[in-house]
């Protein structure tokens, strides 16, 4: 009765708790967490949207979910960003915000060069731009990671994550929905498709320039400057090796592990299925590009912010099993608004609600996924390169499982598709329910918030 009293005096009041949301380095995490989001679509949805507007085959669009597997593989040269300095730019910034720089300038030249490509002439040309933008992007997401973790005291952290994870998803929506509406506008003021779209392009390169400047007005994380002394005694092949094997090493011995990074592969599938084909279904129904991003821009925003704090609120209020149960089972639901969606048909009051139920849902699953995430990396030694093994392994369920969406959505016609992607978050919870039951959250150092 004591200890339960105590906890529930320390707990902060209202005001206390909205004002963290103000604090200079949740505020810094919270721009980096839209300059993180920004590039997913450009080499995923929209590219997609834009290749159905011009006639590529189905079975071709769902197979470009292949040009994610950077973000399956950047543990790979994680122990490099980790280990390693830019040069000039670390010197004269630090080790992460130097990095931080870097991967955003190469992430505006590859946007530019995927936007000048033609779906129509060369597909793997295409598929070449995407790449790049898929590397530059996944490599900023190792540093961001790093700069969040090591950034944020432990009482920051839930805001932090509720931040990062709601500016995350405005960044899709600007270059989902606010790109589409800047293609149309440049096609009415005379510009051909091609030209409009290349243009929306270079418009989403310039709104990398947020995310420099945010690097640039950051300020080096202190555990970052110690990071940085102690590499002054190693050479540099030294520091990439004992990062490399140390994160391995230190997370494979544990009891459970590769029931957890199943579980880490298999818990955003549903939305990884459904993700994949969602644009082509809406435009293929009789959607136009405008109607789809009204909806996605207006209400869809709203949605996302609304269930990335209600996240947030949800991990600081209930264990982390329980959190998961409810984000995992709520985003599976959702899919079925969607299948409804294939039976009526051009109904705008039901997209509106399905997409409403489909962002705020995945909002909710995502901060209890990175809250999972960031709890599994208990090792500050390695948390960088660690994250960017889980987060890798997540992408594996968006870029390779959900390759096949296509072939499923044309085999099984739309509504089926849709009902297929909820029962898709079916084996994640079960390994939840596993790993719930054999006390592994227990085993997990719960962070202070």
């Amino acid at each position: 009765m004591t200890s339960t009293a105590e906890t529930k005096s320390e707990k902060p009041g209202w005001r206390e708790a909205f004002a963290v949301y103000l604090k200079p380095r949740v505020l810094i995490v919270l721009f980096l967490g839209f300059s993180a989001g920004l590039p997913l679509a450009l080499s995923g949805s929209t590219l997609l949207i834009w290749m159905s507007e011009v006639g590529v085959d189905l079975r071709t669009i769902g197979l470009f979910a292949l040009v994610g597997t950077p973000y399956t593989i950047k543990f790979l040269w994680a122990p490099v960003v980790d280990a390693l300095d830019v040069p000039v730019l670390s010197r004269l910034l630090g080790r992460r915000r130097g990095w931080l720089v870097f991967t955003q300038l190469l992430l505006m030249v590859a946007i530019v060069f995927l936007g000048l490509c033609d779906p129509r002439g060369s597909a793997l040309l295409v598929a070449i731009g995407a790449l790049l933008v898929a590397t530059a992007s996944a490599t900023q997401d190792i540093v961001i990671d790093a700069f969040r973790v090591d950034s944020l005291d432990e009482n920051e952290q839930a805001a932090g994550m509720a931040s990062y994870v709601a500016a995350y998803r405005i960044g899709m929506l600007i270059s989902t929905a606010g790109a589409l509406f800047i293609v149309s506008g440049f096609e009415g003021l005379g510009l051909s498709r091609h030209g409009a779209w290349s243009a929306g392009y270079a418009v989403m390169a310039a709104m990398v320039l947020i995310g420099i400047v945010t690097s640039v007005l950051a300020t080096e994380p202190e555990k970052s400057r110690m990071a940085e002394a102690a590499h002054a005694k190693e050479s540099p092949l030294q520091r990439v090796t004992e990062a490399a094997i140390g994160a391995f090493s230190d997370f494979l011995t544990r009891d459970m592990a590769f029931i957890a990074l199943a579980f880490v592969v298999l818990f955003k599938f549903t939305d990884a299925l459904a993700g994949a084909m969602t644009g082509p279904f809406v435009i293929q129904i009789g959607f136009s590009r405008n109607e789809y991003a009204a909806i996605i821009k207006g209400v869809g925003l709203a949605a996302t912010l609304i269930g990335g704090f209600a996240g947030g609120f949800i991990a600081r209020a209930y264990p982390l099993a329980i959190s998961l149960w409810i984000g995992g089972l709520l985003q599976a639901a959702a899919n079925v608004a969607f299948s409804w969606q294939a039976v009526v048909g051009h109904d705008i009051a039901w997209l509106t609600f399905a997409i409403v139920m489909e962002n705020f849902t995945s909002a909710i699953g995502t901060v209890m996924f990175v809250a999972y995430l960031s709890a599994l990396c208990q090792n500050p030694l390695h948390t960088a390169t660690q994250y960017a093994l889980l987060t890798a392994l997540a992408a594996f369920g968006r870029t390779y499982l959900s390759s096949g969406a296509g072939y499923i959505a044309a085999a099984t016609g739309w509504v089926w598709f849709f009902i297929i992607c909820a029962l898709a978050g079916l084996p994640s919870m079960v390994l939840l329910w596993w790993l719930q039951i054999r006390g592994h959250f227990e085993t997990l150092v719960p962070r202070k918030n």
